[in-house]
């Protein structure tokens, strides 16, 4: 089903595609959580590792809590403990990569950084340098966040399972799997990023 805050031009690009044609009358594409505002969503996305969106949700509100409901200024952060950040059930190791996007943040003077200027390849490169952060955590920051709109994220399970049933792809190492994973969506370019909103709503049909 299509989304109206998508462009027109987009859709009509990957309806070339009948198998997301398909999706695109079937199913509403992913929605973003993120506001936009790339600390806190990272901290946010940190939040969020290896757990469900529900509990994630409720942990990030005990994170909040700690100040008075507001995403905290990266030199608050700095300034929390690690065991007030565990007193609201953070982990001692994610509390040390929040403090690892805060440090990065101050030293690197982001809070006033145009990321518009950046391309997807110099943010990637450069957020990947905090330790906790790794490349599918910035592609969903670029995806949704600064929604770039053509983002390919070959290590999202999600999509993973998605395209080798759709497009009926066989590979037996990684790496040949993220080779076809990029042929395969070659023919979406420039807009990777609405395909891949489609082909996540789409587990939902199996």
């Amino acid at each position: 089903m299509e989304d109206n805050h998508i462009d027109k031009a987009a859709l009509k690009h990957l309806k070339k595609d009948p198998i997301i044609a398909d999706l695109i009358d079937r199913v509403t594409p992913k929605v973003s959580s993120f506001t936009g505002d790339l600390y806190a969503d990272l901290c946010s996305s940190i939040v969020s590792q290896q757990i469900s969106t529900k509990v994630a949700k409720v942990i990030y509100s005990r994170f909040l809590d700690l100040y008075d409901g507001i995403p905290p200024t990266p030199e608050q952060l700095l300034e929390t403990e690690v065991d007030d950040l565990r007193a609201a059930s953070l982990s001692k190791q994610k509390s040390t990569y929040m403090h690892n996007i805060a440090r990065f943040w101050v030293d690197h003077k982001l809070q006033h950084q145009n990321w518009d200027e950046l391309s997807d390849e110099e943010i990637l490169d450069l957020l990947t340098q905090i330790k906790g952060v790794g490349e599918w955590t910035v592609q969903m920051i670029l995806m949704f966040s600064l929604e770039r709109p053509d983002v390919l994220p070959v290590g999202d399970l999600v999509i993973q399972q998605s395209m080798i049933k759709r497009y009926d792809i066989k590979a037996q190492k990684k790496k040949d799997l993220y080779i076809k994973m990029h042929r395969t969506a070659n023919q979406w370019m420039p807009y990777r990023t609405i395909a891949c909103r489609y082909l996540w709503r789409a587990k939902d049909l199996d």
